[in-house]
């Protein structure tokens, strides 16, 4: 917290942690002629007399990801109670968006920075029908997935890599090294989670993993993905694969448990 002497105002510094579903907007970061999660925000901001915002976020989720844990940061010229700011927002928010925390950080607090590692989730429903209600969360594979060759195969991206093989090709990037921390894939009925934790990631390269991970599954790649991380050439990875199941559970900070990622969606169908 900051009083300017100059003009005796209150600056105080806020972290949300929001929930959103990602299927109507063309991803986090406010876009010119675009509707975005960022600019519903600052709109719900306007409307309980909060102007003016500079606005820090974990991630730059693409057009169609959701959030169970997205956290950005804003400074503020008033205090008000927890429940005041998580209702006013709401109260103002469409109904696929939802503030669920609110923290009061440290002035150098930065949502992006700051963060240790961050976890995203994608969600696949392998059946040989389409379930209709499950449309907007979870990518429909009809070919049966060999599971337990996905997650041998899957072991090699622990660890600090060149991700070339898994970025999209406009990724702007200047480094491609990244360190997967964490990878799960996880069967439960006829769902089954890929689960992600890295320091962070470059562009679709979640997406790209999981594209290829699938063709690995139904044995349409006959190189390893060893070898697809080791040429470091985007042609040998598989699809980029629909955003629709791919889930951003949140950043990871050192001693702020509110803002921890969300836990796995994972359901059984």
């Amino acid at each position: 917290m900051i009083l300017d002497q100059r003009y005796r105002v209150l600056k105080l510094k806020l972290a949300f942690k929001i929930q959103y579903k990602g299927t109507n907007y063309s991803g986090f970061q406010s876009q010119k002629n675009a509707n975005s999660i960022q600019d519903e925000l600052i709109r719900a901001f306007k409307q309980i007399s909060i102007d003016n915002l500079q606005m820090n976020y974990s991630g730059r989720t693409d057009k169609g990801v959701h959030a169970l844990g997205q956290v950005f940061d804003v400074v503020v010229s008033q205090d008000r109670s927890d429940m005041q700011w998580i209702n006013g927002l709401n109260s103002n928010l469409p109904n696929d968006i939802s503030v669920v925390e609110v923290d009061r950080v440290e002035d150098t607090f930065h949502s992006r920075f700051d963060a240790i590692d961050r976890t995203y989730s994608y969600l696949i429903f392998n059946s040989p029908s389409r379930n209709v209600l499950l449309e907007d969360f979870y990518y429909w594979e009809q070919s049966d997935l060999d599971v337990d060759k996905m997650n041998e195969e899957s072991q090699c991206l622990f660890g600090k890599h060149n991700f070339t093989s898994f970025r999209s090709l406009s990724c702007g990037s200047n480094n491609p090294e990244r360190n997967i921390k964490k990878i799960e894939i996880n069967k439960l009925g006829n769902i089954i989670e890929i689960k992600i934790t890295a320091n962070a990631f470059l562009q679709n390269m979640v997406r790209i993993i999981v594209g290829t991970l699938l063709e690995i599954g139904k044995d349409q790649i006959k190189i390893s993905l060893k070898q697809i991380l080791e040429s470091r050439d985007r042609n040998n990875a598989g699809i980029t694969i629909n955003p629709r199941g791919l889930i951003f559970l949140g950043p990871n900070y050192e001693n702020i448990t509110k803002l921890n990622p969300e836990k796995s969606p994972l359901i059984r169908i």
